[in-house]
């Protein structure tokens, strides 16, 4: 292993222990246009992201080195024990990906991890993708109960398996929602909301979440966390 390897590995190390300690607050701006910025965000991450990504295949092993520093706020083997915090275990390689350069960029905002984005190479990003995707997602209760059933209704009216997989299982650039955090999922759908966090693609996340109420967001997130 190469001096210069094994001093980023210290460097993200520390990065990511100053994030463990850190609260959970979040940067949140301002209410935008979001079909303008759902636009232009989709313009310009796509570029960082295709002049990024570098050739070859990735290295899973070097993405679990890496994953190390990750640990501390995502969990042993990518399932997060910490409050507002998303497992990585069984997310889509490319959603992976997307959400370092997201940050790398400071298209998406965190306090936390912004900083260890920025110290990650092209060949970091889609290693660390590689590896999480590698991973068996958390296991969840596949008990259901009248709250989950409400939420089921509101993904199928909102139609979320058009992108994010039958079972939620995630595609491609969208995000594995089955098993994750149910409070990290309600956080999300609030950001999407809010307008504080913006998505890409054909869809925008918040024009699916304009029309909905808190509660509704609350549900979404209880059933989309009992799925297997």
């Amino acid at each position: 292993m190469t001096i210069r390897r094994v001093s980023r590995r210290m460097h993200l190390l520390q990065l990511s222990q100053r994030a463990s300690r850190a609260t959970c607050r979040r940067s949140r701006e301002g209410r935008r246009d979001r079909k303008r910025a759902t636009v232009l965000a989709t313009v310009v991450i796509s570029t960082t992201f295709v002049a990024s990504t570098p050739s070859g295949a990735a290295d899973v092993a070097a993405g679990k080195a890496l994953a190390e520093s990750c640990t501390g706020c995502h969990g042993a083997d990518g399932i997060s024990q910490t409050a507002n915090t998303p497992s990585l275990a069984g997310q889509p390689d490319e959603f992976t990906q997307w959400q370092l350069i997201y940050f790398r960029s400071s298209t998406r905002k965190d306090q936390a991890m912004q900083p260890i984005a920025e110290s990650l190479e092209a060949s970091d990003v889609r290693n660390l993708g590689a590896y999480f995707a590698s991973l068996p997602p958390p296991k969840t209760s596949s008990a259901q109960d009248p709250r989950a059933e409400a939420g089921a209704r509101l993904a199928a009216e909102h139609r979320c398996t058009f992108c994010h997989g039958e079972h939620y299982e995630g595609n491609k650039a969208a995000a594995r929602l089955a098993g994750q955090r149910e409070d990290y999922l309600y956080k999300a759908l609030s950001d999407f909301k809010s307008g504080s966090r913006v998505g890409s693609g054909v869809a925008s996340m918040a024009d699916v979440v304009y029309s909905l109420q808190d509660d509704d967001l609350k549900l979404l997130a209880h059933y989309m966390s009992r799925q297997p």
